[in-house]
């Protein structure tokens, strides 16, 4: 199962959606399960839910980061420790209370953790991988 909520409107929001849309193409290439993307918790928002591929059975909170180019700083460096924590946060309530649009046994028993997928943009429109930082430790 696999749920999608709207994204944000306008130029900056396009822009975001088709690199999550890149990101989540990437790891279901890499045999992984996207159950959500844009899925709100609350007053949090996790960009993409999934399943990594293998055992033990983790559940990841992903966050997705995109540049246009290298001209405006690291995709990286736009992530601080609120947002982390604001991930930890979401990643925990998921947990603990589940949510409508995602059968409970979708998380059930699971290790869940926390990461961050940066992509860049090419000239010639193609997103490209940048970096995966698996297991992002709040402050």
């Amino acid at each position: 199962m696999s749920v999608t909520h709207r994204a944000p409107a306008g130029p900056r929001g396009a822009v975001g959606a088709a690199a999550e849309t890149a990101a989540a193409e990437h790891l279901r290439a890499l045999g992984w399960h996207v159950l959500a993307r844009n899925l709100r918790v609350q007053r949090d928002e996790v960009d993409i839910l999934a399943r990594e591929p293998g055992r033990p059975d983790v559940i990841v909170v992903l966050e997705v980061r995109s540049r246009s180019g290298p001209g405006f700083g690291a995709a990286v460096e736009t992530v601080d420790a609120r947002k982390v924590a604001r991930l930890y946060r979401a990643a925990w309530r998921l947990r603990r209370e589940g949510h409508p649009d995602l059968p409970r046994r979708a998380t059930d028993g699971a290790v869940w953790r926390v990461d961050l997928l940066t992509l860049i943009r090419a000239r010639d429109g193609r997103w490209h991988i940048e970096r995966h930082l698996r297991g992002l430790q709040p402050a």
